[in-house]
């Protein structure tokens, strides 16, 4: 590469990394004299890249927006943060429905880093593990991701279509407030005008997001990300579990996220009274009837409520939450649970 080449491509990396930079500034860096930072400015406008002259004391250039993305100046250890997050996001479901574009995107990258790096950075690579599987996620087109997050910003109200899970097309109008990441999906939650109510919907199930005339004041209340935990927990699905349990919000949270589980509180921090049992219930034991008439000092007993499509799951989890807690619905988890402990019970006594 010849030295003013090279000096061009220095004054873009210069200006990629943000601000304006005044023309004393750029001629020491580059070791030229102010009239050479003109010309070298004049070759990056003739290859349309957008620099943009200041006027004023403290004038000079500085990057602008552009028609297309112009040449990209990356240092070594933002080549390599830039390379690993996409691999991440690849993984975790994080990306469009363009899903050549990440891969893509990471080889161009790949492609230039100095061998000694790139040497490394595949080390990283074939080394690196997951301890989750990787997931089978539906990614959602990058053109109604774009337009909801500017929906969410300038505050203007979307017309979206979109598929439920009972494979139901409809078109629905949203105050967007706020797109949110989680478990490798993305969702868009905010306020439906129509029916005054909070609701989340998928990304990857809205087929068109069209921006609408007007705007919307901010709605009060959780942030986004609490919005779409408490959807979930609050979604209908077969069972409705309702449970009393003595302890802690933290120490419920360790095992049944907000995502899955509301946990309120309960009026006065005594035992609660027992629930009904069902007519072949087995009498409790002295360790049971010991619990029971525990004093009402300690941990307030909080309401715990959880929607699940199947049941199985809910007793190993409570027995790792090793608190006191009463099933008051349904009675087909008191069930599994009494089943569950007589397992253990019975396993125990083994020698």
């Amino acid at each position: 590469m010849s030295r003013p080449t090279g000096r061009v491509l220095t004054l873009l990396e210069l200006l990629q990394s943000g601000g304006t930079r005044t023309i004393a500034e750029l001629a020491e860096r580059l070791g030229v004299d102010g009239r050479t930072v003109r010309r070298y400015v004049d070759h990056l406008i003739d290859l349309d890249v957008p620099v943009e002259a200041v006027r004023g004391r403290y004038g000079g250039y500085r990057l602008g927006p552009g028609h297309r993305l112009p040449p990209l100046m990356l240092g070594e250890d933002e080549a390599v943060a830039v390379l690993l997050g996409l691999v991440a996001g690849r993984r975790t479901g994080l990306t469009t429905a363009t899903a050549t574009a990440g891969e893509t995107a990471a080889a161009k990258i790949r492609r230039v880093l100095p061998r000694p790096l790139a040497a490394r950075v595949d080390a990283v690579l074939e080394s690196l593990a997951f301890t989750e599987p990787a997931g089978e996620f539906a990614a959602p087109d990058a053109g109604i991701l774009l337009t909801l997050a500017d929906a969410v910003r300038h505050r203007r109200p979307v017309a979206i279509r979109y598929t439920d899970r009972e494979g139901r097309r409809g078109d629905r109008t949203l105050h967007p407030q706020g797109v949110v990441a989680h478990a490798g999906r993305w969702y868009v939650t905010g306020r439906d005008p129509g029916i005054g109510e909070d609701r989340t919907f998928r990304l990857d199930r809205v087929a068109d997001a069209r921006l609408l005339p007007g705007s919307f004041e901010a709605i009060e209340g959780p942030d986004p990300a609490r919005r779409v935990l408490s959807g979930f927990a609050t979604a209908p699905y077969r069972h409705e579990v309702t449970l009393r349990i003595r302890g802690t919000a933290e120490q419920i949270r360790t095992r049944l996220p907000a995502s899955v589980a509301s946990v309120t509180a309960l009026p006065g921090t005594g035992s609660p009274s027992p629930a009904p049992e069902p007519a072949d219930a087995r009498e409790p034991d002295r360790s049971e009837a010991s619990e029971a008439s525990e004093a009402s000092d300690g941990p307030p007993w909080l309401r715990v409520e959880v929607r699940a499509e199947r049941l199985d799951w809910l007793p190993p989890v409570l027995a790792a939450l090793d608190l006191p807690f009463v099933v008051e619905r349904p009675d087909e988890l008191r069930e599994l649970v009494v089943a569950l402990a007589d397992r253990f019970a019975r396993r125990a006594r083994r020698s």
